[in-house]
């Protein structure tokens, strides 16, 4: 799964901040959709977001869609950033994969 989105102006330290205190009960809620391997990347204030669905991406989707936590998380960090969320999942839209090398 990738997504990408974009850290409101001047909120790139807070955004670090907030990530390196991630809630436990929201690492929780990733181990559970089966989320591994999840890692983000920051150009400016541009971000890429990646992870590996051990259960699938439709699984991970749904978890996450349904988790309390993870509409709490949202709403954390809503004054900081700019994400258009997939009206049917609640999760970034996906990106499309155009190359992969195993």
């Amino acid at each position: 799964m990738a997504w990408r989105g974009r850290v409101k102006a001047g909120c790139m330290a807070e955004y670090r901040r907030r990530h390196a205190e991630l809630w436990p009960e929201m690492a929780e809620v990733l181990w559970a959709a089966g989320i591994r391997n999840y890692s983000i990347f920051a150009s400016g204030e541009e971000l890429f977001g990646y992870y590996e669905c051990e259960r699938g991406v439709a699984y991970a989707e749904k978890v996450q869609a349904e988790s309390p936590v993870v509409k709490r998380w949202n709403a954390y960090m809503q004054d900081i950033l700019e994400l258009r969320m997939d009206p049917e999942t609640g999760a970034q839209p996906k990106l499309t994969q155009v190359f992969r090398l195993d």
